[in-house]
């Protein structure tokens, strides 16, 4: 699976613009290997996010080829960064991963790890976080491999309280996890998501997501 992680740059005034065009795509849905899209505001920046998942990364670069410059328009942004990453894990918990993108709250930590990390730090998202995130409530989550050794790990929840609530344990588990040795550095977003910006693919006969 492939994730793909676009942060945009909106002045206050152009938001409805933004908010206006990313409505329209959803006509993205019959895509050949789209899982699916979402995105939301981050009230600490003012910056929109969006987050997309394909099936690997050849159907996306024929989405490139084929369709992405008849949908796409600037939309009232002043910038945009667009990286690409390999999903390494997927976090199993109380959906699949393409229902899951039906919930109200995606988080996102934006990861940048030491040197000779790599593995260790997958091996905690596997055998702590993701456990304890499913027991808390989460929907189901994903690590993806960005360049150089930076990692996403996106995870989505059904509302913000189930969060609030599983938000209570995280510096219990970045003990267990020993993230600080790690982690050289963090951002964290959490993005209530704007229903009218959801794509849900459509689904074909034995598709799994």
């Amino acid at each position: 699976m492939l994730a793909k992680w676009i942060t945009c740059d909106v002045p206050t005034g152009a938001r409805d613009r933004f908010a206006a065009t990313q409505r329209e795509w959803s006509v993205i849905a019959d895509q050949p290997g789209l899982v699916g899209q979402v995105g939301g505001w981050d009230d600490r920046t003012g910056r929109a996010h969006v987050l997309g998942l394909w099936s690997d990364a050849d159907s996306h670069q024929v989405f490139l080829r084929d369709r992405h410059d008849a949908v796409a328009d600037a939309g009232g942004y002043t910038g945009i960064v667009v990286v690409l990453g390999e999903v390494s894990l997927v976090m199993p918990g109380a959906a699949p991963v393409a229902d899951a993108l039906d919930g109200g709250l995606l988080r996102v930590a934006d990861c940048h790890l030491a040197e000779g990390a790599e593995g260790h730090f997958e091996d905690v998202q596997r055998e702590v976080w993701a456990p304890a995130m499913a027991s808390a409530g989460m929907l189901a989550g994903i690590v993806a491999r960005l360049a150089g050794r930076r990692h996403l790990v996106a995870t989505f929840w059904p509302d913000a309280e189930t969060h609030r609530r599983y938000a209570a344990r995280v510096p219990e588990l970045r003990d267990r996890a020993a993230a600080d040795v790690d982690i050289t550095s963090m951002t964290g977003h959490v993005l209530e998501l704007e229903p009218t910006w959801r794509v849900r693919a459509i689904r074909r006969c034995g598709d799994r997501h």
